[in-house]
């Protein structure tokens, strides 16, 4: 028996220990990581809205093709203890999966394939190159947003009940269109949004556990 027949997952310190985009950030030295790691934080609890930091904190960065191809290398490098199985049992159960996030598909669709999503499981912000490495980002993608994870939740359609699993407030976002929220707190706590959650999540066997009851 399973209480949810549907979850919808965040992915960066979620499904995986490393916020992308403060993982490229990273690349770029002391002072531009940590003023992207703070507007990361500050969205992420909710201080100040996604879509003003977004193209911003890209800006700050001026990310290269490699890079995301590293960057993929280093999410599946720090995949949740225990996630594949716990995925997999979901799976065999019959639980509905999709992943939706606010960072950079084609750094996560690696991660998402090794873990048995398909391409269209997975709803995150696309990055392309051009021919001089210049870089451009799905502006128009709700995922660039605060509330963004509302209107994607909603289109979906999953099978309900559903269950959304994350860690920021844009997670948290999702809990009006769905029928409960799990604050992931694995790799980080967040107290607003575990305060607003209807069950605190640490691993991802407690999450088998709560889905699967």
């Amino acid at each position: 028996m399973t209480r949810f027949a549907s979850v919808i997952l965040d992915v960066d310190s979620t499904v995986t220990g490393i916020e992308g985009i403060d993982w490229l950030a990273e690349q770029r030295g002391a002072d531009v990581a940590i003023e992207v790691a703070r507007l990361t934080d500050r969205a992420m609890a909710g201080e100040i809205a996604l879509e003003d930091v977004y193209g911003a904190r890209l800006a700050l960065i001026q990310p290269t093709a490699h890079e995301i191809e590293l960057l993929a290398a280093a999410y599946q490098a720090s995949i949740a203890p225990g996630a594949g199985a716990a995925l997999a049992e979901l799976r065999a159960n019959g639980v509905t999966l999709a992943l939706v996030s606010g960072g950079l598909r084609e750094a996560i669709l690696p991660l998402a394939e090794s873990l048995g999503f398909t391409a269209d499981e997975l709803h995150a912000v696309s990055i392309s190159f051009g021919s001089v490495g210049d870089y451009s980002f799905e502006r128009g993608s709700p995922l660039t947003r605060s509330a963004g994870k509302i209107a994607v939740a909603e289109r979906l359609r999953l099978p309900r009940p559903t269950l959304a699993v994350g860690d920021g407030m844009t997670d948290l976002a999702m809990r009006p269109v769905v029928d409960a929220f799990g604050a992931f707190t694995g790799f980080v706590r967040r107290a607003p949004v575990v305060a607003q959650a209807d069950f605190e999540i640490a691993s991802f066997r407690q999450l088998v556990s709560i889905v699967l009851e």
